[in-house]
């Protein structure tokens, strides 16, 4: 039988590129994703046969909605191969004004929450199979902290933390956990962005590189390559001059949400 790959956030951006490269490999797809319909319309469009794929509705923000489909999915396709928890958003705070620390949890419960929610059904069953990879969305701006971007960097360094746990707590199982951080992707979440977004990439190239980097079982992995040398050197700034480089920097719109 064919693998079959699991991907939240599948209705757009990177987790729908995903998809369709996984889809021209030939492997079965579980897409998880809020909006049905414009997942069945995408799907129908490219004339993707019904029995390669199912979709399952639900908000990763409620880990019970994502347990009832990890049920579902076992119960329908089998165990997944490979699950991305890619869906997330994205969203500028000033947590100095009070309806904004709404805004920042709400972050936090997708990018973060969703994420371990995600894995969490998945993880006993392939330990017992004694395979299987897991595949958090990190990013670049997971490494520093942006003027502006307060709940999304968090989010996303806290990704990184616990995809980097829960590789160790996994490490000796058979199951790989992989850590993918994408930089400047063309995708809905960045579409608002009032700044310059140097080596931005097409989802369709990063879900190229992305899909090779899980193959190859890697356990981080920025892409494209020019954005972790990027990232390091930020890294490496001391924080005077960190502070200077992106002081008056504009921020992350507040109003318009944004899914990737």
């Amino acid at each position: 039988m064919h693998p079959l790959v699991l991907i939240t956030g599948a209705s757009s951006g990177i987790g729908q590129a995903m998809a369709m490269h996984y889809a021209r490999l030939g492997c079965r797809l579980a897409l998880v994703a809020r909006r049905r319909e414009a997942m069945q319309s995408w799907l129908d469009a490219q004339a993707m046969a019904p029995e390669n794929y199912a979709i399952y509705c639900a908000d990763v923000a409620d880990a019970r909605q994502l347990a009832d489909m990890a049920q579902e999915c076992i119960a329908q396709q089998g165990l997944p191969d490979v699950v991305i928890a890619n869906a997330g958003i994205s969203i500028g705070v000033d947590t100095s004004l009070p309806e904004d620390l709404a805004v920042m949890a709400r972050v936090l419960a997708t990018n973060v929450m969703g994420v371990a929610a995600t894995f969490g059904p998945f993880i006993a069953p392939m330990v017992a199979r004694g395979t299987g990879t897991l595949v958090g969305i990190g990013s670049v701006a997971g490494v520093r902290g942006l003027p502006g971007h307060g709940a999304y960097c968090a989010s996303k360094a806290a990704v990184i933390s616990y995809c980097e746990s829960l590789r160790g707590e996994l490490r000796a199982s058979g199951v790989k956990v992989v850590t993918l951080c994408p930089g400047y992707i063309a995708t809905p979440l960045t579409q608002n962005n009032q700044y310059s977004m140097p080596f931005l990439m097409s989802p369709e190239a990063f879900a190229t590189k992305a899909v090779h980097a899980i193959a190859a079982g890697s356990s981080y992995r920025v892409i494209p390559w020019q954005m972790g040398v990027v990232a390091k050197l930020l890294r490496l700034l001391p924080n005077a001059l960190f502070d200077r480089l992106f002081a008056g920097r504009p921020r992350k719109p507040r109003v318009t949400a944004q899914s990737n």
